[in-house]
């Protein structure tokens, strides 16, 4: 039934509130221009609201494209070939270059990273685990591997993030998993990321968030509780000592590493794009003005433990390490010099 709502509510809906954007665009703009000089920030309202525009533009755009897609493939039939598989990549990467290009100049942010060049890693394939702290990361970080490493990513997605129609239907059309947080009863999520990671080439990357959803501070609080109620006592200890991550969950994981037993881990963290996880966060502290700092880690798979405790021994001390590399760095306030926390 979700899936009819997406589908023939949800998109539809898209679309027509891109046209009505841009027919209404004049409104916006004077309404925006007069309200800017009450918000902090140079013209914030203005800014925001052209990204907006943009991002219901190319949704529209994109859904229209997959519809013909759809089409030219027999209704359907071809999809999952490799032909129309690359064509979708090629899609997704023309998507984040347009819209990564353009909020980058717009909200005037500079992005740099710290860490492994592109060509640390020729002819290998990898998995790469980043810390997750809102949409904002999710879309950088694929921007990064598509753009940066030329890799064609398989991504596991929490099930809320198919609500986006473009992220639903590109996504159901390349290898990627929607998974819930709160599986039903004989749901083997495992098994689900294991068949994803499987069959890795040297031109792809499997991305997965292993805290499971976005970092809050009821999060981490409950997931500290979680341990406890389990018996993990160490292991909560430790959860304790990080104050902006939550603590991993290493199963996801470990599947892949048994299904994709030649890949490197590529460990990524970022600050800049934290909290923007509703609309109010997007008025309050979409990043504007600032640099944006990723810091990238290879660990090549000679490095990590074959036996399952000393896997989830090995992601406690990177993710110990990735919670000190946080607390260290600030995004730089490019408007006034300063580097510092919000």
């Amino acid at each position: 039934m979700t899936w009819l709502l997406r589908r023939f509510v949800v998109a539809p809906l898209v679309i027509v509130l891109a046209v009505a954007a841009w027919v209404l665009l004049p409104l916006w703009a004077l309404a925006a221009a007069a309200l800017s000089p009450l918000l902090p920030g140079r013209w914030r309202a203005l800014r925001l609201l052209w990204i907006v525009v943009l991002y219901l533009t190319i949704e529209a755009v994109a859904l229209a494209v997959m519809l013909g897609l759809w089409l030219a493939a027999g209704f359907g039939r071809r999809l999952r070939t490799p032909y129309f598989e690359g064509i979708h990549y090629d899609l997704v990467q023309g998507v984040t270059w347009v819209f990564f290009r353009e909020a980058r100049r717009v909200l005037r942010l500079r992005i740099a990273t710290d860490g492994p060049s592109p060509a640390s890693h020729p002819g290998r394939p990898l998995l790469v685990c980043c810390r997750h702290a809102g949409p904002g990361d999710s879309f950088t970080l694929i921007y990064a591997l598509m753009h940066w490493y030329s890799r064609e990513p398989r991504v596991v997605l929490k099930d809320t993030m198919a609500w986006d129609p473009m992220i639903d239907v590109v996504l159901r059309r390349v290898p990627a998993r929607f998974i819930s947080p709160a599986p039903g009863e004989g749901a083997d999520l495992e098994s689900q990321i294991a068949e994803l990671a499987t069959g890795l080439d040297a031109d792809d990357a499997f991305v997965i968030f292993p805290e499971g959803g976005n970092f809050t501070p009821a999060r981490r609080q409950r997931a500290i509780d979680r341990l406890e109620r389990l018996g993990m006592h160490a292991m909560a200890r430790r959860a304790e000592g990080m104050m902006h991550v939550l603590a991993p969950k290493p199963g996801g994981l470990i599947a892949a590493l048994d299904a994709a037993p030649d890949a490197d881990v590529v460990l990524v963290a970022h600050t800049g794009l934290d909290h923007l996880l509703t609309v109010r966060d997007l008025w309050r502290e979409l990043p504007m003005d600032k640099q944006i700092v990723m810091r990238w880690w290879q660990v090549p798979r000679a490095e990590i433990p074959e036996d399952r405790d000393g896997r989830i021994d090995w992601l406690y001390g990177w993710w110990e390490q990735i919670d000190a590399w946080i607390a260290e760095n600030r995004p730089e306030d490019l408007s006034s010099g300063r580097s510092g926390a919000r």
